[in-house]
């Protein structure tokens, strides 16, 4: 049995969000924000594979030629920009939110103590 290239690449987006969908169900905000990082490789990977790979196509038109679209690289390169802000900012606000509560719990109280059995 062979496997297929798509199959390969479907696997593995599946498999990273499911990654990043159980890490982001944690308690803790360290594995949040991995799940969250996770989930967005995930996405840049799945527009990148849905615009398709052309081999030995100029990326701009010219006469009688066809040519790569470059839509989806440009869509990545954007979210990846956007992903690294958007991780910097979730990460100084659980950085913060651990200064405030005194704990890195999802919901600023530990598994077991008086505060959850209240």
């Amino acid at each position: 049995m062979t496997l297929s290239l798509e199959f390969l690449v479907a696997s593995g987006i599946g498999w990273t969000t499911a990654c990043g969908i159980y890490l982001m169900l944690r308690g803790r905000t360290f594995p949040v924000v991995l799940g969250l990082t996770l989930l967005g490789y995930a996405v840049n990977v799945f527009i990148f594979a849905m615009g398709r790979l052309w081999i030995g196509m100029p990326p701009v038109l010219q006469k009688g030629a066809g040519a790569a679209d470059p839509l989806p690289q440009a869509l990545v390169l954007t979210a990846i920009v956007i992903g690294f802000a958007t991780t910097g900012l979730v990460i100084e606000m659980a950085l913060r939110s651990r200064h405030e509560s005194g704990s890195d719990h999802v919901d600023a109280a530990e598994p077991g103590s008086r505060e959850e059995q209240a």
